[in-house]
């Protein structure tokens, strides 16, 4: 979670966003001409449409901006990494009502784990018991 204010809230994007906050994670700070110009081979967006996914972010607490002469220059207010785990999180209790161990085992049954992700989760596994 990130504080907004004096409030605390979870941070949860839709599918657009994710698009429009990549681009700040990998690009930032960019203006509004910038950020449109960008996104728009991938998405087809126009300036509105970016000014409105902008405002949604900023009321969120995941962007924020500084004016720049007649520009803002907006950027990341959140991680790439806590929108992960956000995210994360908010999927697996959405999903699996927070249970790890139930999503490992319906991906472990449909056979969706490769031999490279099972050796990779066994090494994650043995690091958080060594923890222990």
């Amino acid at each position: 979670m990130f504080t907004n204010g004096g409030g605390s809230m979870k941070l949860s994007l839709s599918n657009m966003e994710w698009k429009l906050m990549n681009r700040l994670w990998d690009d930032a700070p960019l203006t509004l001409m910038e950020l449109t110009r960008a996104l728009e081979p991938e998405t087809g967006w126009s300036k509105h449409t970016v000014i409105t996914m902008l405002g949604r972010l900023e009321a969120k607490g995941a962007v924020r901006w500084e004016q720049a002469g007649r520009a803002r220059r907006y950027s990341p207010a959140v991680s790439r990494d806590e929108a992960r785990r956000e995210e994360t999180a908010s999927f697996l209790d959405r999903v699996y009502g927070g249970r790890l161990g139930l999503m490992m085992s319906a991906l472990a049954d449909d056979h969706a784990l490769t031999r490279e992700d099972i050796d990779e989760l066994s090494a994650i596994l043995r690091r958080a018991g060594e923890g222990k």
